[in-house]
């Protein structure tokens, strides 16, 4: 299968000199590939040295075809609509003007008399009821994916990059992409931790510390395939690490039983009951037999050092991610929180939840579902204080922890350990470097700044600073959880989640970790 695109000799560095491509060579074929790594191993980053955005410090990006990109965040000027992210807004103002009779031949001939009903497909192929007009302000922040969805298919491109394109998506939302994907004929090279989606292509590549590594087949296949290279590389490491300390084993026996035949020959030499000549013929010849003895033990050693050497390569060394969450002793009994017919919004007489009621008792976990716009943002508003009901009765018990889709909480020009210690009060920095540390921020990483760092890493700095402090709270309340973070944080923040004795309300539409989760109850929000 032809390549679509082709990496040769990629060199890439952040501003702060990591190195994050080092003589990549990689080739996607026209296919479903997708493209899995921890946070902060370059995959947006690869994305937009793919479409040109970026240029690498050396090496080459070679291109079939054209390419179409959506990116994690749809952010645009404030008064942008729908049309803006289809770079349609003069053509859609040329045919109204013809249509007013208000365009000369000139532009006539340039119209698309094609393209409103172009667009209007693509809007309801990706379930969105909007049109060009429609404010991008108006829209969830799943609603303005899936206009960016929809701008895609306009576009018509021979190949898509799609960066993390189910974040903040619904069920119907992920629905459309997953549809897109499976149906798209060309190539799709697919950034992502969803694993749902990641079920549903072709091949996978993963980003490393050590490079990318291809594997055919999907989410379940590279699972497998993994797990196979994992346990063949530790066998390996452990076979080297064996082979070594023989080496060394012997080398020390033999330098012993040398020591003491040498000794022997002093202490003969010292008496003098053989003739000088003998014992000057038997010392040349243990000098030769011995020099010869050490260099087969250096070449022995140096071998199993290669393949010492050989074996660790093949490994790639990594700290892991754990998120360690304090008990909270939150009683079985203990009312957390109680809505009681509120009603809520921004605007006077513009509800966007009406006479809702809601309790949570003990260590209950609720899951709050619906579709895009359907309220489930302003719900957790409402709950944390952000906005005051305009009816109704709203009461939050205990201490609680707020962990919200764009982790505004994190100040981005602030490194995370201030951060920690802003949000934090009384805190030092000593408990702020071990919460952390907990989260997987060691050392000087707690240094870097918030906006320096990938969005999975903010999702797991946010965790800390939310999590790490004392008292911890009582209540946990998760806004898609899932949305950023990689592979092996979504596993983590589940093992934490299974072992956290507090009450848990989230929101999320990643159905492997509600399932993970365990809720207790599901509160559906209607459109």
């Amino acid at each position: 299968m032809s390549a679509i695109v082709s990496l040769n000799g990629l060199f890439w560095s952040t501003p702060d000199g990591t190195t994050l491509f080092n003589n990549l060579q990689l080739s996607f074929a026209r296919e479903r590939t997708g493209l899995v790594g921890r946070n902060g191993t370059g995959k947006s980053t690869l994305l937009r040295l793919i479409t040109g955005e970026i240029k690498p410090a050396a090496g080459a990006v070679q291109l079939r075809g054209s390419m179409a990109m959506l990116r994690q965040d749809v952010t645009l000027h404030r008064d942008a609509t729908i049309a803006d992210l289809f770079n349609s807004r003069c053509a859609l103002d040329l045919l109204e003007r013809a249509e007013n009779g208000l365009a000369d031949a000139d532009e006539l001939a340039d119209a698309d008399w094609t393209l409103p009903a172009r667009i209007e497909m693509a809007l309801a192929r990706c379930d969105l009821a909007a049109t060009a007009q429609t404010p991008l302000s108006s829209l969830s922040g799943g609603q303005r994916s899936r206009a960016a969805l929809a701008a895609l298919l306009v576009a018509d491109a021979d190949s898509l990059l799609l960066d993390e394109p189910t974040n903040n998506l619904d069920r119907a939302g992920r629905k459309a992409v997953l549809d897109i994907v499976t149906s798209w004929t060309g190539g799709v090279i697919i950034a992502s931790h969803d694993r749902e989606l990641l079920e549903e292509i072709d091949a996978i590549v993963e980003l490393t510390s050590l490079g990318a590594t291809r594997y055919g087949g999907n989410y379940s296949d590279y699972q497998q395939q993994k797990a196979a290279e994992i346990s063949a590389a530790v066998r390996g490491l452990a076979h080297a690490e064996k082979t070594r300390d023989e080496t060394d084993r012997r080398a020390q026996l033999a330098a012993e039983r040398k020591a003491r035949k040498d000794g022997a020959g002093h202490r003969a030499r010292a008496k003098g009951d053989q003739p000088k000549i003998l014992m000057d013929a038997a010392r040349g010849r243990a000098e030769a037999s011995g020099g010869a003895s050490n260099r087969l033990r250096d070449a022995r050693r140096m071998a199993a050092d290669e393949e010492l050497a050989g074996a660790r390569e093949k490994i790639e060394i990594l700290q892991p991610v754990c998120m360690d969450i304090a008990p909270t002793g939150l009683p079985a009994g203990k009312q957390v929180l109680r809505l009681e017919n509120v009603t809520a919004g921004y605007n006077p007489g513009q509800a966007v939840i009406s006479n809702l009621s809601l309790s949570i008792t003990g260590p209950e976990r609720v899951v709050i579902a619906g579709p895009n716009g359907s309220g489930k943002s302003t719900l957790l508003k409402l709950i944390t204080g952000q906005i005051m009901p305009q009816s109704g009765v709203r009461h939050c018990k205990v201490p609680f922890a707020l962990l919200d889709q764009h982790v505004e909480q994190l100040n981005r020009v602030q490194s995370l350990l201030d951060n920690f210690l802003s949000l934090n009060a009384g805190a030092n920095q000593h408990m702020a470097h071990e919460a952390l540390a907990r989260f997987g921020f060691r050392a000087a990483d707690a240094l870097r700044l918030a906006g320096d760092s990938s969005g999975g890493e903010r999702v797991r700095a946010a965790l800390a600073c939310a999590l790490g402090g004392l008292p911890p709270p009582s209540l946990l309340i998760l806004d898609e959880p899932t949305n950023h973070l990689d592979l092996e944080g979504i596993a983590a923040l589940e093992a934490a989640l299974a072992a956290y004795d507090g009450a848990v309300l989230v929101v999320s539409h990643d159905a492997g970790f509600i399932q993970s989760l365990g809720p207790h109850r599901r509160m559906e929000l209607p459109e």
